[in-house]
């Protein structure tokens, strides 16, 4: 479990492989909550169903989150977007056919009714629409509501990004309190990179994946030949050359330097 922005991990909490995904959310959502709001900043949340709690709407309501989260389909959210279910009249087209709708909805386990909003998707070669639906608190048409869910796989990048580069799933240790140090460690150099890569490295190469990063900056292959005179370092082809190492120096310097 794990919370993002801009690329960089700001929390996350290693879980038992025999309990919920959403275990212990409380303990991880909350307290960068308050002190993301103590900062002044605007929060929102996007989740996937594992998170369809009322619990967590509740307590993103009152904490003033904006949130858009996934729910499981059932048949009385279908019933309520049962128009939306047949199939245009005509030739397919060859592009998706998306419709939406937005309606108010309440669970038997919800102590109120909150906007749910359903996408429904025709794709070409498929006999049935893809059908999706979030609760949300956002007050945004539909269309927007879900571009603001989708945004999520941005995030599902940055996870598989930090899987490749930095290993966080490579926890072979025989005890967990071990594994949740070697987890927190690998966080800390991903996030590391990736405040490199946004700070430093030139508009020419920062959108560079960390892994590219590593390879070609921090990994570089060369060998030391030494003659009579002079060393020579010899470097790989994809090394980076002067320029872009002088163009990262002169960023660096333009840094603030923090105060205290």
């Amino acid at each position: 479990m794990n919370l993002w922005h801009y690329g960089d991990c700001l929390a996350a909490k290693l879980r038992s492989g025999n309990v919920h995904s959403a275990e212990d959310w409380d303990e991880l959502l909350l307290p960068e909550i308050e002190r993301q709001q103590a900062e002044g900043k605007q929060v929102a949340f996007r989740a996937d169903v594992a998170f369809a709690k009322p619990e967590i709407y509740e307590a993103l309501e009152k904490c003033g989150v904006t949130y858009a989260i996934r729910i499981p389909a059932n048949d009385s959210l279908e019933r309520d977007i049962a128009e939306l279910l047949t199939r245009p009249v005509g030739r397919p087209s060859h592009k998706p056919v998306v419709r939406y709708k937005s309606f108010l909805y309440q669970a038997a386990s919800w102590k109120t009714a909150r906007r749910v909003v359903a996408k429904v998707e025709f794709l070409v070669g498929e006999l049935f629409p893809r059908v999706g639906f979030m609760v949300t608190n956002l007050s945004l048409p539909s269309r927007a509501v879900v571009r603001f869910y989708n945004k999520r796989g941005t995030a599902e990048q940055w996870i598989k990004e930090g899987k490749q580069a930095t290993h966080w799933t490579r926890l072979s240790c025989h005890r967990f309190r071990a594994n949740e140090a070697r987890l927190q460690l690998s966080l800390l150099a991903y996030n590391l990179g990736n405040l490199w890569r946004r700070l430093v490295l030139p508009k020419k190469i920062d959108a560079w994946s960390l892994t590219s990063f590593q390879q070609r900056l921090v990994k570089t292959g060369g060998r030391l030949v030494k003659d009579a005179r002079y060393h020579w370092l010899l470097l790989a082809e994809g090394h980076l050359h002067r320029r872009l190492f002088g163009q990262m120096l002169r960023r660096m310097d333009a840094l603030p330097v923090p105060s205290g």
